[in-house]
């Protein structure tokens, strides 16, 4: 029915349909973005992300997850869905192209008509909506057409939007600082010797982001919270020993991570760093600092839990001399 899709987006521009009257979806990735998810309905994002050089969304850790990829919302009033209806009928009536689906549209129309839009009656048509950042069979995964559901009652689909539907999707508008790290010695890194490696405080803090949907008689929300927790350090060589041996240096009490360098402690052995084996000749190797990210979320129904960890990071360029040198 392509036909009729092409041609009901002439006539009803406000609304992004397809050939069953289901909305699709766009998201902006920024502070306070909207994402359209139907003729009356949207959902709002707001928070405080991070924009400045650098920074970046989060990768899920867990390669099983990803953000929703459709869902269902109430998105038409029965006057609306009739409004919407009696558009791609006419819009098929009048498409050369329609001959093969004009009877099909024609006899859904008589259906809800006879049957449903439900005039007068408080609720709304419930549609299937697409993330349009996710996988195509996944935003197309919702394949029930609208469906009328009366105010105050449960939706008979599992995919139906709630809290944690939209915490999945303020998820995917989390944007965190980049992770370049402090290093010492700072010019250049010495084989044998430790560098130090930190970030400092006050830098990573959490960054919460709250997405929303709100018709009459119909409000959710979910706020999602990333709190750094850690920072993975890959030297960019096989010959180099990490500190801790296990690359991963967890976050302080205060937020930083590491500790930075000062004179005088050229003899202890740094919490978060890397000691260089050899030399990057004329060249550098390319450390990789990757911040790890809790997420958390809270409902407005009450409702909350964790998602997977998210992850950031960045690529920085490390010159390592073969000079026996002491940190002082």
């Amino acid at each position: 029915m392509a036909g009729a899709m092409v041609a009901l987006a002439t006539i009803v521009p406000a609304a992004a349909e397809d050939d069953y009257g289901r909305a699709t979806g766009t998201a902006k990735h920024n502070d306070n973005a909207t994402g359209t998810i139907g003729a009356q309905v949207k959902v709002r994002y707001s928070g405080s992300t991070h924009s400045g050089h650098g920074s970046g969304a989060l990768t899920s850790a867990d390669s099983n997850w990803t953000p929703p990829g459709c869902w269902y919302a109430p998105t038409y009033t029965s006057a609306e869905f009739r409004k919407v209806r009696q558009s791609i009928y006419f819009a098929v009536v009048h498409d050369p192209d329609g001959d093969d689906f004009r009877g099909e549209i024609s006899d859904e129309n008589q259906k809800y008509a006879k049957d449903e839009y439900h005039d007068g009656d408080k609720g709304r048509y419930w549609a299937a909506v697409q993330n349009p950042d996710a996988p195509y069979e996944e935003q197309w995964a919702c394949d029930k057409p609208p469906f009328w559901v009366p105010q105050g009652k449960k939706p008979p689909v599992k995919e139906a939007v709630s809290p944690e539907i939209l915490a999945g999707l303020a998820y995917q508008q989390i944007q965190v600082p980049g992770t370049r790290v402090s290093l010492a010695p700072a010019k250049a890194s010495k084989v044998n010797l430790p560098t130090w490696v930190w970030l400092d405080k006050g830098r990573f803090k959490p960054v919460s982001v709250t997405a929303s949907l709100s018709v009459p008689g119909f409000s959710i929300s979910a706020t999602t919270t990333a709190t750094p927790s850690g920072l993975t350090i890959e030297a960019g060589t096989d010959d180099a020993d990490l500190l801790p041996s296990s690359g991963t240096c967890p976050a302080n009490s205060d937020g930083s991570i590491g500790r930075e360098y000062t004179a005088g402690s050229a003899d202890e052995t740094p919490p978060c760093g890397v000691t260089y084996l050899r030399s990057s000749g004329d060249g550098t190797f390319d450390l990789r600092a990757t911040a790890t990210w809790k997420i958390s979320w809270k409902g407005s129904d009450g409702t909350g839990g964790d998602l997977p960890d998210g992850q950031y990071g960045r690529n920085q360029a490390v010159k390592v001399r073969e000079v026996q040198a002491v940190n002082r």
